[in-house]
């Protein structure tokens, strides 16, 4: 109970600090975008350009693209420290399922803490958006944080199963699989905006889910053994699944970033591919980790 206290309480002063910098609700969503995802193949070393924004795409559609994705690591970092889920009123009317998650037994207090600070993190960040989008937010869509990691481990070459909540190493490499998705894709999607004014906010958000990705990367690099080739191996399963811009991980490289040492981009439809364990093999509105596909405009593949 405690610890829901003080994760709903990191929210609430969030948002007040924003609202004492002059940010209304519209830059709190804006902040968010900018908070997610990357991945992609070893060796590449250029970013795409942003793409323009898709025909009929409005702001909204790109707001609750990024919302699912916060629902989904909010579900897997809440879960694993806390033992329980988004409350009902933060997970929206009609919310799908959660399959799968429960608390980690860390051994560890500085991963434990770690794991409780992006838990306050990724909560502030749906209620952020489903704050910017009031009426317009989609609730959460069905997610599955077990099945799913089995099918990445089998895909990825790992094994026929993949607990990332049977123990904080384990937890570790969990993270990785979301954390840098999360940066490259939210520097996709920053780009597909149309109101400009809040990209200086959106990339403080952006900023701090790169601190995630390479506390993670960092940890991973200091454990080592099996658990830096799992995480490597499902490196390169998300590089093919959603376009390249992979840096794997080592002791000596953590940040995952082209050759100017610009962090990588990615399109919806790349990161679609990568939620949804799929490759580029025809039109797919669902798989993965989001069983029945993402809730809003932006949930189907383009092929």
């Amino acid at each position: 109970m405690a610890q829901s206290n003080e994760l709903i309480e990191r929210g609430f002063s969030r948002r007040r600090f924003l609202a004492r910098m002059g940010y209304g609700t519209g830059a709190a969503a804006a902040l968010t975008i900018a908070s997610g995802c990357s991945s992609s193949m070893t060796g590449s070393t250029s970013t795409s350009p942003n793409p323009p924004t898709p025909a009929g795409v409005t702001d909204p559609d790109i707001l609750n693209f990024a919302l699912n994705l916060e629902y989904l690591e909010a579900e897997f970092y809440l879960r694993a420290a806390t033992g329980t889920g988004l409350s009902d009123a933060d997970a929206g009317p009609g919310a799908g399922a959660v399959t799968g998650g429960t608390q980690v037994l860390f051994k560890t207090p500085a991963l434990q803490q770690y794991a409780l600070e992006i838990a306050n993190d990724e909560l502030a960040h749906v209620r952020f958006l489903r704050s910017a989008l009031g009426s317009a937010a989609v609730s959460r869509p069905e997610i599955d944080l077990s099945n799913s990691f089995n099918a990445a481990a089998m895909a990825a070459g790992i094994g026929s199963t993949f607990d990332p909540f049977a123990d904080e190493n384990s937890f570790i490499v969990g993270a990785f699989t979301f954390e840098d998705v999360g940066v490259t894709a939210y520097h996709g999607a920053a780009g597909l905006l149309s109101n400009k004014t809040y990209l200086g906010a959106a990339a403080g958000i952006m900023a701090t889910e790169a601190y995630h990705a390479a506390e993670i990367r960092t940890l991973l690099a200091e454990i080592g053994g099996n658990y830096l080739t799992y995480a490597n191996q499902i490196s390169a399963l998300r590089a093919a699944a959603g376009g390249g811009n992979e840096v794997q991980v080592s002791a000596g490289t953590i940040v995952a970033a082209d050759s100017n040492s610009i962090a990588f981009d990615r399109t919806t439809d790349q990161v679609l591919h990568i939620v949804y364990l799929n490759s580029t093999s025809g039109r797919i509105g669902g798989g993965g980790f989001f069983p029945n596909g993402l809730n809003g405009t932006i949930k189907s593949t383009a092929s």
